[in-house]
């Protein structure tokens, strides 16, 4: 998932996709690291390692790294899109990790940007699988849930349903203040069909 971030913005440009809080989410995960690493491009595998964003050998390390811990992503997650609705089903705890809180994100699969300063200038350049918002489902807590939310709720801001290609759920260890690991995720294709 791309997360275009706010914090160039003093250099006279506004990013048209960024939003403050993936700002504030990228540095909430260099607190709880407790590296304080922030930069552009970064990538953070799975809520824990964090890497060049244009280094392939370090991100593929890094996801190799992140799957030796078993608790990452062995959460079983489901999603449907159905009855004007998206529902997301987690199951039950199988060990120790029994809290996390359930993000859903509306992702639209290329965005074309005209960028107006800085290096790239004049260029047009797209962005893959942008996430255009984080909408907090509720807290997980050990026990099998359902969540849901009608798809009418996902648009906010300078986007359409019609502009989302497929929704993303993540459930994440820790808190959005301070959050860890990514215990659980799905993915389901939505909403540029005009059956949805």
């Amino acid at each position: 998932m791309s997360l275009a971030v706010d914090y160039w913005d003093y250099l006279g440009w506004k990013d048209t996709l960024a939003l403050h809080g993936h700002s504030d989410r990228q540095r909430a995960y260099a607190e709880a690291r407790g590296d304080r690493e922030v930069y552009t491009p970064q990538i953070v595998v799975n809520g824990v390692v964090h890497v060049l964003g244009s280094d392939k050998a370090a991100i593929e390390k890094a996801i190799a790294l992140t799957r030796r811990n078993p608790a990452v992503l062995a959460l079983p997650v489901s999603m449907t899109v159905a009855d004007g609705k998206v529902t997301v089903n987690v199951s039950a705890a199988k060990d120790d990790n029994r809290n996390g809180e359930v993000w859903l994100c509306p992702i639209s699969s290329e965005v074309s940007v005209e960028i107006g300063r800085g290096e790239n200038h004049g260029r047009t350049l797209s962005y893959h699988n942008v996430v255009r918002r984080w909408v907090k489902l509720g807290n997980w807590t050990g026990s099998a849930e359902s969540f849901s939310l009608p798809l009418s709720e996902i648009p906010k801001g300078d986007y359409s349903l019609k502009d989302i290609d497929r929704l993303d759920v993540v459930v994440q260890s820790g808190v959005a203040a301070k959050p860890s690991y990514m215990l659980g995720t799905a993915s389901v294709a939505c909403c540029t069909s005009p059956t949805n």
